[in-house]
């Protein structure tokens, strides 16, 4: 459905988007994430049509966007993360607008646009003037917009950005309604949204791919081990003393001390063992009072961090390499000459 071939976008010698491939298929809800300044937004840019590549190739449908961009866009929808409307009209006009922007048949308009209404729930609101509207139901415009001539690829930038939880909660469930008629790509800051809703995450760098993968898969590859969280009230603080105690345990760490006076730590176990009896019974024993014990799971945005965190080899640390290899080798050579 969208494939990108070696994709490259340079501005005079600033590198944005380095090389980069990807393929997206049919009925894939995909979370698109990275750092400010990674390069996400430019591929945005570049599947929408907005900016062109320097180099690579861009499917859309299986068809060329540089090629054929017309019959590329008219099979993508967009809704930008700073959801720019026309405030004066209502959104049955400003939709009305964008079926005949987007070419709509003359036919179909008054259907579509009263399909997309119905699709993003602004029937009460369709005959009020957009600058008068909550927040939420602005998002739900822009929305709309992106669905009017009925795309097959929805791209979502910052689609539940400045939204109170009611509003995100209901946006995020039209989104993955959506997903079962389109191919969506999603960029958000928040990666429990992007947990919940995508099936897949594509993590972009300094302009290159670092992964592709489930959300699943990517919190497992940074799971704690065989570690468990525990919040207690420790007044005689005996809790580091638990490792003499508790032979299985290899460190017990202070994650965070909490407002009611308890503390958090987490406690990592150096076997495959369940320690989480272990901790119940000697806890009691030293008079520690357990509030809360339980596995410690990595979440993405702990794969976030790890990823886009890890140090890249410079060219000259690579090359530099089988000298220091070699020079390694010849200093251990001499000392067993010495010998």
């Amino acid at each position: 459905m969208i494939e990108l071939k070696n994709v490259t976008k340079k501005y005079g010698g600033f590198t944005a988007v380095d090389n980069i491939s990807f393929k997206i298929e049919e009925g894939e809800i995909v979370g698109l994430l990275g750092p400010n300044g990674a390069g996400k937004s430019t591929t945005m840019n570049m599947i929408t049509g907005f900016i062109q590549p320097t180099e690579g190739q861009i499917l859309i449908n299986d068809v060329d966007a540089l090629k054929k961009p017309k019959k590329a866009k008219k099979n993508i929808g967009y809704m930008p993360e700073s959801t720019p409307l026309y405030m004066d009209l209502t959104p049955k006009e400003f939709l009305k607008y964008m079926a005949e922007l987007k070419m709509v048949p003359k036919k179909e308009r008054k259907q579509n646009v009263m399909d997309v209404i119905q699709k993003t729930g602004l029937e009460e609101v369709q005959n009020k003037i957009i600058k008068n509207l909550s927040r939420g139901y602005k998002q739900r415009v822009s929305l709309a917009g992106s669905l009017v001539g009925n795309p097959k690829v929805l791209i979502l930038d910052e689609p539940t950005v400045g939204l109170d939880p009611k509003q995100i909660t209901e946006i995020r469930s039209m989104i993955k309604t959506l997903g079962k008629e389109h191919t969506i790509i999603l960029s958000s800051h928040i990666l429990s949204e992007v947990s919940q809703i995508c099936e897949k995450v594509i993590i972009i760098n300094k302009g290159k791919i670092v992964a592709i993968d489930s959300p699943e898969n990517l919190e497992n590859k940074v799971e704690e081990g065989n570690s468990v969280l525990v919040v207690v009230e420790d007044l005689d603080n005996k809790i580091m003393s638990m490792k003499e105690v508790i032979p299985a345990i290899q460190e017990i760490k202070l994650m965070k001390d909490l407002e009611d006076g308890t503390k958090q730590y987490m406690i990592s176990c150096n076997t495959d063992t369940d320690i989480r009896k272990s901790i119940f019974e000697e806890f009691a024993k030293a008079g520690i009072t357990i509030f809360e014990l339980k596995k410690a799971e990595a979440t993405l945005e702990d794969a976030f961090m790890k990823l886009i965190s890890q140090k890249e080899e410079t060219v000259e640390e690579i090359v530099a390499k089988p000298v220091k290899k070699e020079k390694a080798k010849k200093k251990k050579e001499k000392k067993e000459e010495e010998k």
